[in-house]
């Protein structure tokens, strides 16, 4: 899970991209980039860690020119090294630069064949630069002397046909337009937006509503799934619908990575969230428990919390205080990494646990390593029993669509009763949510949307191309990486 930004504007755009990229540094921690265009040259700066400490004061001066994309970037294919930062660059035709935010699960195929047919050699582990130069190369072989909008959408459409996997792109083109596609099933979040200048309007492109509102931009709209948006250098602005598949969009937007003060396909995360709590808040009056206090972990539990406390006339506490300045755990690139960041993460106020029955609320329960270092944390406080409440329902399928669980063995509700998961983590009960009361929750902030992506949830892929040997594929491609991560932190 990455976060994009693309701006056409008519002054310089860094300080933008560099404010948008802060808003959705959520979205990934481990590298981030910017690449400019002053209407003659690319300019770039990429690198490992946060925005923050990548971009200095000299890039304000360096990445100079009125168009540039920004990334933001957790390692999904690709390690965590520099060069499989984005965004990433084609010289030919006319010069191209481009980045995403999703999985491509046919990547091996696919670099195969570019090497093979088409003699284009990719520079890095990255999946973007397999959409980049496939994109490069059917816009190629339409040998248009100048760029218009059906060799676009015509070049988007070829890469509909051989790209599977989740992916929303945002390119520019060098004197001839930006352009953005998002995924025929509409997997991963992709929204526009405009702001009236005194030249011509700007247009901005991102992955979440809030990096637009940060940057002044108005008139939101969403891309739609199988949809491509191109802006010309006149700032006309088109848009085609290629594909048609049903809408399947990203469940865990909405549990976890996106940020509550932004809108996913028209669905308010925070009104989300607080509907999962009440929905959930049902699921724990069933099981009949004492309860004294209820606690977040912060941050993403926070909205759910508040409302299952309300609903059930609870005590709130926010009992587990967060270290800002730790980045979000599951993001990090190496388990050891989450493990050791839990305790640095959270220190409890033990007044409020001491000799109490706690219920824990989290917005899920991956691998389970968080979850038990929490609960420990809170027995040692002497609270009297520990409940947890996840208000996504168990996951236990790989992720193929750019989420980082993509081997069975990295779950434990994995071939697991509720009871057995409640024994591993060392709690008293452990409490889901229903799978529907999760897609009801999102249902409810937008009633056109009736398909989801749920396949980390119950196993089913929607794009109907993911077999038993993709998932082998991916799923060694996935230990190889774990291990080579193990080797570089020793």
């Amino acid at each position: 899970m990455c976060g994009v930004i693309g701006i056409y504007g008519n002054k310089d755009v860094f300080k933008d991209l560099y404010q948008g990229l802060l808003s959705i540094q959520h979205r990934g921690q481990d590298s981030a980039g910017i690449t400019t265009y002053d209407g003659s040259r690319f300019h770039t700066k990429k690198g490992n860690g946060l925005v923050r400490d990548i971009f200095t004061k000299d890039h304000f001066t360096r990445l100079i020119g009125h168009i540039g994309i920004g990334h933001t970037r957790y390692p999904t294919i690709g390690g965590g090294r520099g060069e499989d930062a984005q965004p990433f660059f084609v010289n030919s035709p006319f010069g191209i630069i481009m980045a995403h935010n999703g999985n491509v699960i046919n990547y091996s195929e696919l670099n195969t064949i570019l090497l093979n047919q088409y003699h284009r050699h990719l520079t890095s582990d990255n999946d973007v630069e397999i959409i980049l130069n496939i994109f490069a190369q059917e816009l190629a072989e339409q040998h248009a002397k100048s760029i218009k909008p059906e060799h676009i959408f015509r070049a988007v459409k070829k890469v509909f046909e051989r790209v599977k996997g989740s992916y929303s792109v945002i390119a520019y083109i060098a004197e001839q337009g930006m352009l953005a596609f998002r995924d025929p099933h509409g997997i991963k979040p992709l929204v526009y937006g405009k702001r009236k200048e005194e030249i011509l309007p700007a247009y901005a492109i991102a992955s979440e509503s809030v990096s637009l509102n940060i940057m002044n931009f108005s008139e939101i709209k969403n891309i739609e799934a199988g949809q491509a948006l191109f802006i010309d250098r006149n700032r006309r602005l088109y848009t085609q619908k290629i594909a048609r598949c049903p809408q399947t969009p990203c469940l865990f937007e909405w549990v976890y990575f996106a940020r509550p003060d932004s809108y996913i396909d028209n669905v308010n995360v925070y009104d989300c969230r607080v509907n999962l709590g009440r929905f959930l808040a049902d699921e724990i009056r069933k099981q009949n428990l004492k309860i004294d206090v209820v606690v977040p972990v912060p941050d993403s539990a926070r909205d759910a919390a508040i409302e299952i406390a309300r609903k059930l006339n609870l005590k709130y506490r926010e009992a587990l205080v967060k270290n800002r300045y730790i980045g979000r755990t599951f993001i990090m690139p190496a388990d050891q990494q989450r493990r050791a960041s839990v305790r640095q993460k959270l220190n409890p106020i033990p007044s409020e646990l001491k000799g109490k029955n706690v219920l824990l609320v989290d917005d899920s329960i991956v691998r389970g390593n968080t979850s038990r270092a929490i609960i420990d944390l809170v027995r040692e406080c002497g609270a009297k029993k520990v409940y947890f409440g996840s208000y996504s329902p168990p996951l236990r399928y790989p992720c193929v669509y750019g989420i980082d669980m993509q081997t069975k063995t990295e779950f434990i509700a994995r071939n697991a009763t509720v009871e057995q998961i409640a024994k591993r983590l060392g709690a008293d009960k452990v409490i889901y949510q229903s799978l529907e009361s999760l897609k009801k929750a999102v249902h409810l902030g937008n009633k056109n949307l009736t398909q989801f992506c749920g396949a980390c949830f119950d196993g089913n892929y929607p794009t109907g191309d993911v077999t038993p040997e993709i998932l082998k594929s991916i799923e060694n491609s996935r230990k190889l990486s774990q291990k080579n991560q193990l080797e570089l932190d020793l």
